[in-house]
């Protein structure tokens, strides 16, 4: 069954594109096979005597955060995440974003199931190294990056994954969150809308989970955590607004090149600034290692577009997890243009969001 599912998911992910791309199908559907035939139940790891202590801790943690999710927080019940799969590698696979050389605006790819998304996955880093510089000698802006978890949006059981399991347990926590999010609610074609959505149900079900188990001082490192992600996110997100105004200017390209240039340049500089506050933390550094550029900050500015939106929807909720989700599905039915209208209402005037 668990093989009959398997190849109905890699025919419904295929790119709205013909033969070319057979290449790119095949090693699609070979990486989630491989995936599920690693996967087992979590009740039967944690049973399993010849298992790690440590990681049967962890997995039991899984299930309770996973109980929560359901139970107080709305989200789907079912065999995710009761399930864990050991995939030998650092990430569960590699995405790639590209965008022109003088433009923000991240390259698009089309699937059947999940509509155009602004990345294209991989389940092998050299594959998806062999395409970015296939992207990078046509002349554009191409970042990879290493994705630790993913959803195959309620169409199989999602595993935790090696790759997540030895992280701090809020961070587990908002990881089940936002992956149950994309299966609560997901939108063809837009992701920013999607990736937002499910940043503020992490956040929010981070905040009400460590709250509920009386763990304040977990609650008051995760907090810190997310007030350095916030202002490295300021930083990256203001830099990117002047590219933005820059690329739409009148300037010729090779005035748009040198101000890209200078832009990055200054970005390097504030981050230092911006690290001396952070007594030490230097969990940014390998960002800023490598050779920026502009998908670099498109691929950031479509996971946290909308969140402050969705967050001041919420609230205009006070908190009610059930009619924020009623509220959410409405907007996904609605054009993208009158979508994005409809979600800037809940912002206040002076920091409304760009499409």
């Amino acid at each position: 069954m668990t093989c009959v599912r398997t190849l109905l998911l890699g025919l419904l992910t295929l790119p709205a594109l013909g033969c070319a791309n057979v290449g790119y199908y095949t090693q699609a559907f070979n990486g989630q096979l491989d995936i599920y035939a690693r996967t087992r139940p979590i009740a039967q790891v944690i049973a399993d005597p010849q298992a790690d202590p440590a990681l049967r801790e962890k997995l039991e943690a899984v299930l309770r955060i996973r109980e929560y999710a359901v139970r107080e927080l709305g989200l789907p019940d079912n065999g995710s995440y009761r399930v864990y799969a050991d995939l030998e590698r650092p990430y569960a696979l590699w995405n790639v974003f590209a965008t022109p050389e003088l433009s923000l605006k991240p390259t698009e790819w089309c699937f059947v199931m999940t509509g155009c998304v602004a990345y294209r996955g991989y389940f092998s880093k050299q594959k998806a190294e062999a395409f970015a510089a296939g992207l990078r000698g046509a002349g554009h802006d191409v970042y990879v990056g290493g994705v630790a978890a993913y959803s195959t949006l309620g169409w199989f059981r999602d595993p935790i994954l090696n790759t997540v399991i030895n992280r701090p347990l809020p961070d587990i926590a908002g990881l089940i969150f936002h992956e149950l999010a994309h299966q609560r609610l997901y939108v063809r074609g837009d992701t920013a809308f999607n990736e937002s959505f499910a940043v503020a149900v992490e956040l929010e079900g981070v905040r009400r989970w460590l709250q509920a188990a009386g763990q304040e001082g977990d609650y008051a490192k995760y907090q810190a955590r997310l007030k350095r992600r916030q202002e490295f996110l300021t930083l990256v997100l203001k830099h990117r607004d002047r590219l933005e105004a820059l690329y739409e200017s009148g300037a010729d390209e090779a005035e748009k090149r040198a101000g890209k240039a200078l832009v990055f340049a200054e970005l390097r500089d504030e981050y230092e600034l911006l690290k001396a506050s952070w007594n030490g933390y230097r969990g940014y550094d390998a960002w800023f290692a490598q050779d920026l550029n502009n998908a670099h900050l498109a691929s950031l500015g479509l996971y946290h577009r909308h969140v402050s939106a969705f967050q001041a929807m919420l609230a205009r909720y006070q908190g009610d997890l059930a009619a924020f989700y009623g509220a959410v599905n409405e907007l996904g039915r609605l054009p993208a243009i009158e979508r994005l209208a409809a979600l800037n209402t809940f912002l206040p005037t002076a920091t409304l969001e760009a499409p």
